[in-house]
């Protein structure tokens, strides 16, 4: 009887050892070495490849063919919709709407569709689907298996024009002797889908769960090996949900999709700006309003702040949607070359509606929100900002400045703030364009 060689992988990056170690040396984690049976062939083979040396001048090019799906958000986060033999991978919160997203994706389109499902039964799914009220696909079939080499032998039987696999740490392949979701099993059962998906031209949504640090579980090789990797995130207390590109071969990865969870599934939000801000009754202090870029789409959000005394001697710097270490930032700017006295001061700070973003157009309308609340002043409903702050104090210019300014006139907004050094288009805007260059005149114009 042969002894069965065994290897010990970290189950959190995939970095393989000859012996156990209570931790990861790759990435430091601890007690996530896990053994696992592998067998591995001393022999060199080499084949005949089909494929050539060709200069890059005599390649081809084609357009990509593409499936277009029911969801604008998602064919917009994609690049204009799906295509075909590519494999991509979706992650996310348990109970965010990965499994949601794609069986509205199923029951809507109209191809032959097969859902395969190593985590619920055919009655569980059957009960989803009839919750979310959809028309029917009569071409959508259900698969549970968690048997990779059962799963494509199945699948080339029926030739789906998409198949949607939910999750992949469910599958186990047979020539791997270990447990199903270990970096082994997550590995060989993603280059069995590629080649299937590669071979046949049949796209492939592949599910995946995530870590406690938010990062997709099994090897980090998963990623490198898919064509798409999608990330859809949001709180779970707040019913909009962000769907971002991580990684996308065939288009951008600066698009946002947005959605909101309901009763009846996931519903796309055509217009962010006019559902993420509040219609106020009255005017109040520590409110205004950024228009941000996700990729090529504007966007309008809700900037909240509280500015208080310090009560138990420390001051509190907490910020919600908004990067925290920026937040002192910008802090530590308003009271260099503007003055004011907020390093005893409590500050809070919160974009309204769930949404995380990263734009350095807000920082005009952060401080904005800050030094209203600081003062007690109410902004006026009708102004919106768009503008960097440098560390000099100086209103920096942002990108892609005329959709900005039309989407402001788009909603009805009468002014906007932004920095004088911005290349604004010499035509007639519906909307007053204040442009500024420091801080200090910022503070003048505003109060």
């Amino acid at each position: 009887m042969a002894k069965l060689k065994t290897q010990y992988f970290c189950q959190n990056c995939g970095a393989q050892y000859s012996q156990w170690h209570g931790q990861c040396k790759t990435c430091g984690e601890w007690n996530t070495l896990v053994e696992e049976i592998v067998e591995k062939s001393t022999k060199s083979v080499v084949t005949k490849s089909k494929s050539s040396i060709i200069n890059i001048i005599e390649v081809e090019t084609n357009e990509e063919p593409r499936i277009k799906t029911p969801s604008e958000e998602l064919d917009r986060v994609l690049g204009g919709g799906i295509v075909l033999g590519s494999v991509t991978l979706i992650g996310g919160e348990p109970g965010i709407g990965k499994s949601t997203l794609l069986l509205q994706l199923a029951l809507k389109m109209k191809k032959k569709i097969l859902y395969v499902s190593g985590e619920e039964s055919a009655s569980q799914i059957k009960m989803r689907a009839d919750r979310l009220a959809e028309v029917k696909n009569p071409n959508c079939f259900l698969f549970t298996e968690t048997n990779v080499e059962k799963i494509l032998h199945e699948a080339k039987k029926l030739q789906p024009d998409f198949m949607i696999i939910d999750s992949i740490q469910t599958l186990q392949s047979q020539l791997i002797e270990s447990s199903p979701g270990t970096v082994s099993q997550i590995r060989e059962c993603s280059n069995e889908i590629i080649k299937f998906a590669k071979g046949n031209n049949i796209p492939v949504f592949l599910v995946g769960h995530i870590t406690k640090d938010g990062q997709i579980a099994g090897p980090k090789v998963l990623e490198h090996m898919v064509d798409v990797v999608l990330n859809f995130d949001g709180d779970r207390n707040h019913l909009f949900r962000l769907l971002r590109a991580n990684k996308n071969r065939f288009g951008s990865t600066a698009e946002i999709g947005i959605y909101e969870m309901i009763s009846q599934g996931l519903k796309e939000i055509k217009n962010p700006s006019e559902v993420l801000i509040t219609k106020k009754f009255e005017e109040l202090s520590g409110n205004s309003v950024a228009v941000t870029l996700e990729g090529n789409r504007p966007m309008l959000l809700e900037i909240q702040a509280l500015v208080s005394t310090a009560v138990y001697g420390t001051p509190q710097r907490s910020s919600t949607g908004f990067d925290s270490k920026r937040l002192n930032m910008l802090l530590a700017v308003l009271e260099k070359r503007a003055g004011f006295q907020l390093g005893a001061k409590d500050v809070f700070l919160n974009i309204t509606g769930g949404i995380k973003t990263d734009d350095p157009a807000l920082d005009l309308a952060v401080v904005a929100s800050i030094l209203s609340s600081n003062e007690d002043i109410a902004i006026s409903e009708q102004y919106c900002f768009a503008g960097e702050i440098g560390l000099s104090g100086e209103i920096r210019p942002v990108a892609q400045i005329e959709q900005r300014i039309t989407e402001a006139e788009k909603l009805g907004y009468e002014k906007i703030f932004v920095s004088n050094l911005n290349k604004i288009p010499k035509r007639k805007f519906g909307i007053k364009i204040e442009e500024i260059s420091k801080i200090e005149d910022f503070v003048e114009l505003l109060f």
